[in-house]
């Protein structure tokens, strides 16, 4: 087998980063992304893009730290580099505030982000509902040109985008060799996994240019974080709820609570309402699998289920991906090599 024929499905920042992964990393493949929506109108779109990431359940924390850090770095260096305007990546300060004090009053990722520090009384009188904050500096991620900035490099890496919507895997047999699942919600039909679910997010795209540093709630609803094009403000968590229509209501709550933590909000102008449906899980689902039909084996790397935390551990989990595929394409080589003799 000379070239191993790879199809990654799913275009959002997870798929992207993980088609871009593999075409770098694993020597004779051709990458394809395989999607029925591409940048603007992926859920990845709609996502802050702000790098605080968070546990899952059934993922243990320092897998998902080394993705994290994984990313951090990886970003950081963007941030430096001439193409970091293009990418949309750059640094931002700001504040994480709590109502009660919390019992870890220093995060797993703290060690990866910059400055990290317990925040001063006069900070806090910023926000009198608050009794406890961090301050630190991470990353954020201008996903409306962090994603067609991943499409180019792909593009550029000699992979292709199609466009298509996927009802079965084995639609993409024999066509590919190998098929790397990265369709988030869509995991849920397209591989029957039922631990998959939507949780709905909300947002507001305001303009505010003063507002320079990020501010969040440690419940991670309430946030505000300063974009070059925008400030995000959020926001909801409905789990399974599919709606992807904006409510007024929810809207004016979402303007309300951020205007309480920063009063000069009332001045923010040109108001988009965005919603998105993060693929929400207990764990994060990086694993290789086999499927068989009538003697047919098609080699599976699944790659989803990131919830809201996929920006914030994309470059990472995609590495750990390319890893699994770069083990599928070997044992395709060696079983390739064997039926020759």
């Amino acid at each position: 087998m000379d070239t191993a024929r790879v199809a990654v499905v799913g275009a959002g920042v997870i798929g992207l980063s993980t088609a871009q992964c593999i075409s770098q990393l694993v020597p004779r493949c051709s990458v394809t992304v395989v999607a029925d929506k591409f940048t603007p109108h992926t859920t990845s779109d709609v996502a802050a893009g702000i790098l605080i990431p968070h546990a899952y359940p059934d993922t243990p924390v320092p897998v998902v730290k080394r993705w994290f850090r994984e990313t951090f770095d990886h970003l950081s260096a963007i941030s430096r580099s001439a193409e970091a305007m293009d990418a949309g990546v750059h640094l931002v300060s700001g504040w994480q505030i709590f109502q009660s004090i919390p019992e870890e009053k220093v995060p797993f990722w703290a060690d990866v982000v910059l400055g990290f520090r317990k925040m001063t009384e006069t900070e806090l009188k910023r926000f009198p509902q608050h009794v406890f904050g961090q301050a630190f500096t991470t990353l954020k991620c201008e996903t409306s040109a962090y994603l067609p900035w991943l499409e180019k490099r792909v593009k550029r890496s000699g992979g292709l985008l199609l466009t298509r919507q996927i009802q079965d895997l084995w639609e993409l047999h024999p066509s590919f060799d190998i098929v790397v699942n990265c369709s988030g919600l869509g995991s849920q039909q397209l591989v029957g996994d039922p631990t998959v679910v939507p949780v709905r997010g909300q947002v507001l795209q305001v303009q505010a240019p003063w507002m320079k540093h990020f501010v969040r709630d440690v419940s991670g609803v309430t946030y505000i974080y300063p974009g070059v094009s925008h400030v995000t403000l959020g926001g909801t968590r409905q789990k399974e709820d599919w709606n992807l229509s904006p409510d007024a209501d929810i809207s004016r709550d979402i303007f309300s609570r951020c205007c309480a933590l920063e009063p000069s909000l009332h001045r923010a102008y040109d108001i988009k309402e965005k919603v998105g449906l993060r693929p929400y899980r207990p764990g994060v689902r990086l694993q290789k699998e086999v499927l068989s039909r009538g003697g047919q084996k098609l080699p599976v790397v699944h790659n989803y289920g990131h919830g809201s935390g996929g920006i914030s551990v994309h470059w990472g989990s995609a590495l750990e991906a390319t890893r699994l595929v770069g083990e599928c394409v070997q044992a395709l080589r060696a079983s390739a090599s064997t039926s020759k003799l």
